[in-house]
């Protein structure tokens, strides 16, 4: 009684489940992997953030460079005082309001500066440099992310099939087995034992649908699409393995002209190469230069003992011209320069730690690709033999059990054992194939399905 409540259970939520999955499905629209990247390019929170940091660092170098050409900036001013004045001399106060103004321009530019100007310009060039590989590393990543997520609903869709075939053979079985029992060829319990099995395969068909479904939400997360997104992607018509798997020794050396980890890690350590620089432009002399036009006017407006002289002949008497040059000589500063420099050399050290380190991360990262893909091909092989004997020897006993040759038992036995197989190949397959790409990928090669 217990495995027929279980069977109809499970019946039940087979046949009351898979009308409304496929209504669902047939109205999806399908991503290929190549959409994934795509749309994960263009959406991408670090992506876009790391562009924005582009762009800012772009700026910052437009902004160095502004630093060659003089600075000029005017100035204004408007006075107004109303005081008490002796104006005739004779100790009596009057009222006296006056009105004076100064205009002026102002330019300079430092001339020399032991080229902190031209290091801080180079400077900020690797910077922007480096901000722009940046976006190719997590263009990386989420590459490899998208790549295992996608191959994961391939899995779980693979799997899919297999269980279905299992689920109608269970079916077949059970009603092959109800005419046995009827002219009472098996005993009650083997029929049982072939409606709890059916049940089984039909529990196991749900949970494989349910896993589809988690493995596309995860794929959904790492695209970032909005919740309310219908989602499902392209199966392709075929998933080919390529048995050859280059030398390792090669491929990282590949991995170390094309990823932007070791580029990076160059840049960082050319970057704190002229930090050095301009610390040591602190212990310099700086020269400079500056000059000015400007000009001015002054009147009483009232109560003046003197007669007016006119607002623009006053612009014109002011006018005056100065430049000038300006030496600052750096004596002591209260030891900032000589930190700001043992700094500096303690971030060059570290970033030559950094590039060394990202050196050995990358090298080890191919040789784990290398490793892997060498060993699920491995798999993949054996697992291929495996279920080709499996699917020959099940075939065989599903044949005795139909002429009645052997029990249910039995014939369950050699199906579970065909079931493991099958899963143990499907699994071997996809991790083959993404192993595989894995380490294309540290080739340059682009991923596709």
């Amino acid at each position: 009684m217990k495995h027929l409540i279980l069977y109809l259970l499970s019946l039940l939520a087979v046949v009351s489940f898979n009308p409304i999955h496929a209504q669902v499905s047939d109205s999806i629209r399908k991503w290929s992997i190549e959409e994934c990247f795509k749309y994960a390019t263009e959406h991408s929170i670090e992506i876009n953030t790391r562009k924005l940091n582009e762009e800012t660092s772009l700026q910052d170098l437009i902004a160095s460079k502004g630093n060659q050409i003089p600075s000029l900036s005017a100035s204004a001013n408007n006075n107004f005082i109303n005081s008490k004045t002796d104006t005739s001399g004779n100790g009596n106060l009057t009222n006296q309001f006056t009105s004076s103004g100064n205009y002026s321009v102002n330019s300079s530019i430092i001339l020399w500066n032991d080229n902190y100007i031209k290091n801080n310009i180079k400077q900020r060039d690797l910077l922007s440099q480096s901000a722009k590989l940046s976006i190719q590393q997590s263009q990386n990543t989420i590459t490899l992310l998208i790549t295992q997520g996608y191959l994961g609903i391939l899995l779980a869709k693979e799997n899919l099939k297999y269980i279905q075939d299992l689920v109608a053979t269970s079916e077949a079985r059970v009603k092959q087995g109800q005419l046995f029992y009827d002219a009472g060829s098996i005993a009650k319990n083997n029929l049982l034992q072939l409606q709890a099995q059916w049940a089984s395969d039909n529990y196991l068909l749900v949970q494989t649908q349910n896993a589809i479904r988690q493995n596309i939400l995860s794929l959904k997360q790492i695209l970032q699409l909005p919740s309310d997104t219908v989602f499902d992607v392209v199966t392709p018509p075929s998933i080919e393995i390529v048995a050859l798997i280059p030398p390792l020794r090669g491929v990282q050396q590949t991995a170390f002209d094309i990823f932007p980890e070791i580029k990076i890690g160059e840049l960082d350590v050319a970057i704190a190469s002229l930090d050095i620089a301009k610390a040591k432009a602190g212990f310099k002399p700086v020269l400079s230069a500056n000059g000015s036009l400007g000009t001015g006017y002054s009147a009483v407006i009232s109560n003046s003992n003197f007669s007016k002289t006119g607002y623009f002949t006053q612009l014109d008497n002011n006018f005056y011209q100065r430049f000038g040059l300006n030496l600052s000589i750096p004596i002591f500063s209260n030891r900032t320069n000589k930190t700001n420099l043992e700094k500096a050399n303690i971030g060059y050290k570290q970033a030559n730690l950094n590039l060394q380190n990202n050196q050995l991360v990358l090298s080890q990262e191919v040789e784990q690709a290398y490793l892997n893909a060498t060993n699920a091909l491995e798999a993949y092989y054996a697992a291929k033999e495996q279920l080709s004997a499996a699917t020959e020897t099940y075939r065989i006993t599903n044949e005795q059990f139909r002429l009645g040759g052997i029990n249910s038992f039995d014939l369950l036995q050699q199906r579970n054992q065909y079931v493991q197989a099958v899963q143990a190949f499907t699994q071997a397959k996809y991790t083959t194939v993404l192993q595989l790409k894995i380490y294309e990928f540290y080739r340059g090669n682009p991923i596709i399905l």
